[in-house]
């Protein structure tokens, strides 16, 4: 399939979005066969350099292509993604796929079971080509690890992609995927996607199934989607929520069919929106390019209809340093065989540590002071439809930013200082978007991050798509598109 895009190029596939091209499959103007094909050709060729992917299964994804195109061929109801491809990020368990959870020491392991929200994508129709590349355990908010390159940002590929999930950001940025699943423990969906210009959801806590195992007592972790658009990413949130009531939380049951992607094309309204640049770090140091696209954004949400106030948000005594004290224990959240010690990561050593040196009574103060903290965080949001703030203090780092002084303590202080406004939101299991409504003249984003009431999703997808609609930003594309 091919036409002429908004700046006149020919256009091929991966310009479609990805409701465009489920669209395209349904109407039989595109194969899954040849959407499949395309973008392993696409990853062959840009996916190493970018640090991309950690593991493609080139061979699984052709053949569930020719099963999504048999299906066709039968004339059966099709699923909404049906065809359309993704790719599973590499803390997410997949039967008979290599899930190494970006550490060496899992370098073999090969599941015999889903994660169930793997299961959940491929009912919706979704193919996956593989896994994208992650941190150690997902434990930085950068892409790095003992496995295979850097994920690097394909705005600047000096530059990294963020992270966690940062290679599904970088596979969706380049046109490697048209979307991607990620999950965000405290930023890891928001931080890449602002780093890489991308739509990146935080669901709330519950929506989406952990199961059937899972590894994160404290709640904090939740999958999500990265996409291109607003209505991509609601129509893949709408995909992986599905109730599963035997989760310690559950919320999906909440919304009917179809909430998400409706939400997508409908107009929020005149909302409260509350603006902030409160946070749990003290004196952070903030660019003034993002001082200026925080304050861009608040014209045009007033432009817009909406009224935009100052809120001030508490700073609970103790806060930050129970999340590190959590964040250090949930680094045992992976069994680890004996000796593993050597081949992990530096930063991956001193959490560990960190977590083996807590009580358990200390653990239960920290999870006690956080949970008062998210109540006070949550109280002082609900007079508000959102609350905007920045999504990180700072434009995308180079690669080896964090890493470069050698000292694990180092670095992770510069990781809570580069993502102030992330991991709070964590706590209080709120829902939060990540808008790549701003970009420096050199072509590098911005984002923005709308933070939701519970269970708000639909006003902060409705409100993304009013952006999206003002002041499209689908073009912003890098030089390897």
């Amino acid at each position: 399939m091919s036409g002429t895009d908004t700046v006149g190029r020919v256009a091929t596939v991966h310009d479609l979005t990805a409701v465009e091209q489920a669209s395209a499959i349904r109407a039989g103007e595109l194969s899954p066969v040849d959407l499949v094909a395309h973008y392993l050709t696409r990853i062959d060729r840009f996916g190493a350099s970018l640090g991309a992917f950690a593991e493609v299964t080139a061979d699984r994804a052709e053949a569930a292509a020719r099963a999504a195109q048999k299906v066709i061929d039968t004339g059966d109801e099709l699923p909404p993604l049906h065809g359309v491809p993704l790719a599973i990020k590499d803390l997410t368990v997949t039967a008979g796929v290599k899930t190494r959870f970006g550490s060496a020491v899992f370098d073999d392991y090969l599941p015999n079971y889903d994660d169930d929200v793997v299961g959940f994508l491929a009912a919706a129709g979704t193919i996956s080509l593989g896994k994208t590349n992650v941190p150690e355990f997902g434990l930085s908010c950068y892409t790095e690890n003992k496995l295979g390159p850097a994920a690097r940002n394909p705005h600047d590929p000096s530059r990294m992609a963020g992270g966690s999930s940062g290679g599904a950001a970088a596979a969706v940025a380049s046109g490697l995927l048209p979307f991607a699943h990620g999950t965000d423990g405290g930023g890891s969906i928001r931080i890449p996607a602002a780093m890489c210009g991308l739509v990146g959801i935080k669901s709330s806590r519950g929506l989406i199934s952990r199961g059937p195992v899972g590894s994160d007592p404290l709640g904090l972790s939740v999958h999500g989607p990265l996409a291109r658009t607003t209505a991509d990413a609601a129509a893949l949130l709408e995909a992986m929520t599905v109730p599963v009531l035997s989760e310690p939380y559950f919320a999906a049951d909440r919304f009917p069919a179809g909430s998400f992607t409706i939400a997508a094309g409908r107009d929020p309204g005149r909302l409260r929106i509350g603006r902030t640049l409160d946070t749990p770090i003290e004196s952070p140091v903030i660019d003034p390019a993002v001082r200026r696209a925080f304050d861009d954004t608040t014209v045009l949400l007033t432009e817009l209809g909406h009224h935009v106030e100052d809120v001030s948000l508490p700073n609970p005594p103790g806060l930050l340093a129970a999340f590190v004290l959590l964040w250090a224990a949930l680094a045992h959240g992976t069994p680890l065989p004996p000796g593993a010690g050597p081949e992990l990561m530096p930063l991956t050593r001193h959490l560990l540590d960190r977590g083996a040196r807590s009580t358990a009574a200390e653990l239960i103060r920290a999870q006690a002071t956080v949970q008062a903290a998210g109540r006070a965080l949550v109280r002082a949001m609900l007079p508000y439809d959102c609350v905007l703030t920045p999504t990180v203090a700072l434009l995308p780092p180079p690669v080896g930013y964090f890493t470069d002084s050698g000292d694990p303590a180092q670095d992770f202080a510069r990781q809570l200082a580069f993502t102030p406004w992330t991991a709070q939101l964590n706590i209080t299991g709120q829902p939060a978007i990540n808008v790549p409504l701003q970009w420096t003249p050199s072509g590098l984003p911005i984002g923005m991050q709308l933070i939701g009431r519970p269970g708000g999703e639909p006003t902060l997808i409705s409100l993304c798509g009013q952006l999206e609609r003002a002041r499209p930003w689908i073009g912003h594309r890098p030089a390897q598109w």
